[in-house]
């Protein structure tokens, strides 16, 4: 998979959060709940000072880098400063390199087959705070999702 090196401001999050782990067997299962409450509970609309119409996954908290638990967080960047509303909660992704992969296709089995590849790649990963960037949905379904892997 092509990536490119990029160095990012820190971005800060509003967004429903829960622990999980790649051993997790119900892992699928945490973080599809949390994107169906966030639109399917129509929680995003309670997030207010968004920065656009991006929707963020976030893994961050890493215990032992990619062998332990980490926390998903899925929501949206909002401007520095603002308040989650009761139930969400407040992460940031903080500032430096990150290998950005830019994908088309099917938001789900995109996002699946190219965390594989991730996962497998010899990347100097620091485990500070991984994300999924969804950009845009055309149409006839196809989406632009970027994933940002943090550097060390």
């Amino acid at each position: 998979m092509n990536y490119e090196v990029m160095t990012m401001e820190k971005k800060t999050i509003v967004g429903l959060k829960a622990r999980t782990s790649n051993g997790d067997p119900q892992m699928g299962a945490v973080i599809g709940g949390l994107w169906q409450q966030l639109y399917g509970e129509e929680k995003i609309g309670q997030i207010v000072g968004r920065v656009n119409d991006h929707a963020i996954g976030l893994y961050s908290d890493y215990e032992n880098g990619a062998a332990g638990a980490y926390d998903i967080t899925v929501g949206c960047e909002v401007e520095n400063g603002m308040k989650a509303p009761e139930g969400m909660t407040v992460k940031t992704i903080p500032a430096g390199r990150y290998a950005r992969f830019v994908l088309f296709g099917d938001m789900v089995k995109a996002v699946a087959e190219s965390w594989e590849e991730i996962w497998k790649a010899d990347l100097d990963r620091s485990y500070t705070g991984d994300y999924e960037e969804y950009v845009s949905t055309k149409e006839n379904g196809e989406s632009e999702i970027h994933i940002y892997i943090a550097l060390k």
